[in-house]
């Protein structure tokens, strides 16, 4: 079973959901249910991943609150706790292997 991490208003999201039709997948609306800091540094372990990589760094609250900031990974994350439209998407889980799924089609690299 896949785990996606999503937003719903995301184009890129609802691209991947086109691709994973009819697979069993489990979907998570992380803007409704923040992920915890735990949750979030599994998936750095997951994506072999730094904190930076799951910021979306374009995103407003990222510019005016901490673009000028030297923050450390686990600052980061609770950033992205405190603020989930900071989080990446779409990422998807398959067991201990994740991916961000930009562009969507990357998702094979782990079905």
């Amino acid at each position: 079973m896949l785990t996606v991490y999503h937003n719903g208003e995301c184009s890129k999201c609802k691209e991947l959901f086109d691709l994973l039709q009819g697979r069993d997948v489990q979907y998570k609306f992380y803007l409704q249910e923040p992920l915890s800091v735990e949750e979030l540094q599994s998936l750095l372990t997951k994506l072999n991943a730094t904190a930076i990589d799951i910021v979306r760094t374009g995103e407003a609250v990222f510019a005016t609150q901490y673009a000028d900031k030297t923050l450390t990974d686990t600052e980061l994350l609770h950033a992205v706790v405190d603020n989930p439209i900071l989080l990446q998407r779409p990422i998807v889980v398959n067991g201990d292997k994740a991916i961000i799924a930009r562009p969507p089609q990357l998702v094979t690299d782990i079905l």
